[in-house]
């Protein structure tokens, strides 16, 4: 892998974002456009929208980027663009990795556009540093970009590839502990959510939302999930086929 390959996928791809208007309004408002309506949702119980506002920061750019990487990947295999790169001297990993900083660079934007609106005009209070708050939501941001890159490589149609919206995010929601501590769950469902990786981008963000001093559970929980990216990426290259589905 070299960062010469790896920086000219990603300036492709974000080439591509750039002209496709409509992809990057949605990437950068429909988080912005969520939190606002739970603000209002939530008009009379401002404590509600400060114990929900944290996690969901981190889920809905979590949700949004999985979505939308997950379907580009995918018309880049069914259009045969990305057969055409894999003909060419350049690594599978040069690809997954381009993507993942191409994705990454609008993660923050989307994040950080997010995070001002909620901390500044919706009034959203946060007891723990703001810039923990911003890495733990653009690590949900890029948890959703890898898991997109690699799932990607299951689906045939873009139809397809929306179907793991349902299988694979909204499990980690419910499961994350954002509707209820996940001590008072069934057991398996306890230990089916200690390996979902939201879980520990969710505790994360909850810690950083209620403590001035969130400790070592947070470092385990940013480990945790930037293991998770790493291992998504990683699996996503292996997957990385050169003939289209």
């Amino acid at each position: 892998m070299t960062a010469r390959r790896t920086w000219a996928t990603a300036w492709r791809v974000l080439a591509q974002l750039r002209h496709d208007r409509r992809t990057a309004a949605m990437l950068l408002a429909v988080p912005l456009l969520l939190l606002t309506l739970l603000r209002y949702v939530f008009d009379g119980r401002p404590a509600l929208f400060d114990q929900l506002g944290p996690p969901l920061l981190t889920l809905f750019p979590f949700t949004v980027m999985f979505l939308v990487t997950s379907v580009s990947m995918l018309r880049e295999r069914t259009s045969g663009t990305l057969e055409r790169l894999l003909s060419m001297p350049v690594a599978k990993a040069d690809l997954l990795a381009g993507y993942a900083v191409a994705f990454g660079l609008v993660a923050v934007a989307q994040t950080a556009l997010a995070a001002a609106v909620a901390l500044g005009p919706l009034g959203l209070d946060v007891r723990g540093p703001v810039p923990l708050v911003l890495l733990l939501a653009v690590l949900g941001a890029l948890l959703g970009t890898a898991l997109g890159l690699l799932l990607s490589a299951f689906a045939r149609t873009e139809f397809q590839a929306v179907q793991f919206l349902p299988a694979v995010v909204l499990p980690q929601l419910l499961l994350c502990g954002l509707f209820g501590p996940r001590e008072t769950m069934a057991r398996p469902l306890q230990l089916l959510s200690d390996v979902l990786p939201m879980t520990y981008a969710v505790e994360g963000m909850q810690r950083v939302a209620t403590s001035n001093e969130p400790g070592r559970a947070l470092v385990v929980d940013v480990v945790v999930v930037v293991g998770s990216i790493c291992l998504a990426l990683a699996l996503g290259a292996a997957t990385l086929r050169r003939r289209s589905p």
